[in-house]
């Protein structure tokens, strides 16, 4: 049978009854009329020589060759509707869709798109900023990037920036001292916790720190407390207190003089940064591109 013969519509009509078993249900699948459904299903069957329903006064029956031929004729609407995608995301191939922490793209990524768009100048990235986790079968995403453990099982990861931790304040907050001095000083200032950090217990806490420097952390200490690191940096930058940062949420505010290290020690920590997305999504030259890019900014090329 030559392609340009099939009666598409037809089809999708007899696809929508056989799912639903109602030609209303169809209809409203369809966006159609039932009576529309059944002139497309009598049509279909003049057209095969053949019975698709058998018809009672309150039901559908499918007939044998109906019922066998279902399953080859989704599969048959379904390929045709990726190549629908392709086609259409072939107008687009300067599109990237990219999930990320909002902390990681506003501290981290975005000061650093402009050398992206260098190198790819018709480029145009879409940033979603969420803390949940890409549904790459549900959403319509390229590349994600997740702060984590990695093991994110049936995807391609990479692991790009590893990060650690160190207290940071606004300069001249604290007085120029020993390392004692410094520590002991941090406790005449409000301190700026992280909550969101609570899932990765190698992140150290104010006291477990202090503690550290062998200093005793009193109680009624003086906090501000966010659920986002970025909020916990800005608040730092802004003199409010002494944060404990991620080095890689700190990293362009403490080049830039907004913030500064009162201590050179930092503490490794067990998350990491990491690139994941559908391995399929490899063969796509603007993800492919992007990861290049990435691997370039965190020293992994």
């Amino acid at each position: 049978m030559k392609r340009s013969l099939l009666p598409l519509n037809a089809l999708r009509a007899f696809d929508a009854a056989a799912r639903h078993m109602s030609f209303k249900l169809a209809a409203d699948d369809l966006s159609v009329t039932p009576a529309a459904i059944s002139q497309q299903i009598r049509s279909l069957e003049e057209f095969l020589g053949i019975e698709l329903f058998r018809r009672t006064n309150r039901s559908l029956v499918l007939t044998e060759a109906a019922q066998l031929s279902l399953m080859p004729l989704k599969e048959a609407f379904e390929k045709m509707e990726e190549a629908v995608d392709i086609l259409t995301e072939s107008k687009t191939s300067n599109v990237l869709k990219v999930s990320v922490s909002p902390s990681f793209a506003s501290k981290w990524l975005v000061p650093r798109l402009a050398s992206f768009y260098a190198r790819r100048p018709d480029a145009i990235v879409k940033i979603s900023a969420t803390m949940h986790l890409t549904d790459f079968k549900a959403e319509d995403v390229d590349i994600a990037i997740r702060y984590g453990l990695g093991g994110y099982n049936g995807l391609y990861e990479e692991e790009i920036l590893r990060e650690t931790v160190f207290p940071v304040c606004a300069p001249g907050l604290l007085g120029a001292g020993d390392p004692a001095e410094t520590a002991c000083a941090i406790l005449k200032h409000t301190l700026i916790h992280d909550d969101s950090t609570v899932e990765d217990d190698s992140v150290p806490t104010w006291a477990m720190w202090l503690k550290a420097a062998g200093v005793e952390m009193p109680d009624g200490m003086p906090a501000l407390h966010f659920n986002n690191h970025a909020l916990a940096i800005e608040a730092a930058v802004a003199g409010r207190g002494v944060a404990l940062a991620r080095s890689a949420i700190a990293e362009e505010d403490l080049k830039a003089g907004r913030l500064m290290k009162p201590f050179g020690e930092a503490v490794p920590i067990n998350f990491a940064h990491y690139i994941v997305c559908p391995t399929e999504k490899l063969k796509n030259e603007r993800v492919q591109e992007f990861i290049d890019w990435l691997r370039a900014e965190t020293g992994k090329a």
